[in-house]
């Protein structure tokens, strides 16, 4: 019989209540279907060509919701965008914006803003002030201060990693240092791809912080022997899929194509991803 020490038990036990905790109460509106978007920044170039025709294609392709990185032709008409998106059965599940878009005054207008929208995430791909030893705690305490105001109006705050979010500051990374100084109303966007490239395992740190990874990203991310689509990269997505399930609160699955195949189009490619995604859900039957 393998011996297992008491700490192990009770980290086991810790994980296992998470567990029974998150499964199905955030997984989605149906808790056995994922909620999958994308982050339009995946399709950059289509969207500044022509906003409306991009949305369209991303709709078509079977996605049920977007995440902004920008407004393009519809920049202060939320009114005018939420129809566009009602029209086209697409949901607003999140959006990219600075930090101080989270403070005073600018905070009530973008609340405004994606209220009209629908868009409840409200998340900051980068600050430079993540990590600064000093500087970075007064960021933690700006992000629990709208995370407070926004909880009410069925809202949140969050931050979207890259790689240098897992620089050290002693014996923890600012990562965790982030979580530890922010309440859990404060999403932790977990960027699976660049976790991976910054040699983190993405599942071990959704199950790390339960119920704070609300919404994620999973971004391929590949070795030189394999290629940047989703199920052909080289992250275990089966792991990272079942992480957010059971631990997660996962509400949105957001892909984001940053790479693309030579001579396949960003459009194609996320369609590719898409599909290799879906495929994981259909395996695991989620």
């Amino acid at each position: 019989m393998t011996h297992v020490s008491r700490r192990q038990f009770l980290k086991a036990s810790a994980l296992t209540v998470a567990a029974i905790s998150f499964r199905g109460s955030a997984w989605a509106e149906d808790s056995k279907k994922m909620r999958i978007s994308v982050q339009l920044y995946s399709v950059r170039d289509d969207c500044k060509k022509d906003f409306d025709a991009a949305l369209a294609q991303i709709a078509a392709m079977g996605f049920a919701g977007v995440e902004f990185a920008g407004y393009h032709t519809y920049a202060g008409k939320a009114a005018e965008l939420r129809k566009r998106l009602d029209d086209l059965n697409l949901k607003a599940a999140g959006t990219h914006l600075g930090t101080a878009n989270l403070i005073g005054d600018a905070l009530d207008k973008a609340i405004a803003f994606h209220k009209t929208l629908g868009c409840k995430f409200l998340l900051v791909p980068n600050d430079k002030d993540f990590i600064d030893p000093e500087k970075s705690k007064a960021l933690a305490e700006t992000f629990n201060k709208a995370a407070e105001k926004l909880k009410p109006l069925d809202m949140a705050c969050g931050y979207h990693n890259h790689q240098k979010e897992f620089t050290l500051d002693g014996d923890k990374t600012y990562w965790d240092l982030f979580a530890e100084r922010t309440s859990k109303d404060v999403v932790l966007q977990l960027d699976c791809g660049w976790a991976w490239t910054a040699k983190q395992n993405p599942a071990e740190l959704i199950k790390r912080h339960p119920g704070r990874t609300r919404i994620t990203h999973f971004k391929p991310a590949a070795a030189p022997d394999k290629v940047p689509i989703l199920g052909r990269d080289s992250v275990d997505w089966v792991e990272v899929t079942k992480a957010c399930r059971d631990f997660g609160g996962t509400e949105w699955t957001t892909i984001e194509q940053e790479r693309y195949l030579p001579g396949i189009s960003p459009m194609e490619c996320t369609k590719m991803s898409l599909a290799g995604l879906k495929k994981i859900c259909s395996d695991l039957k989620i």
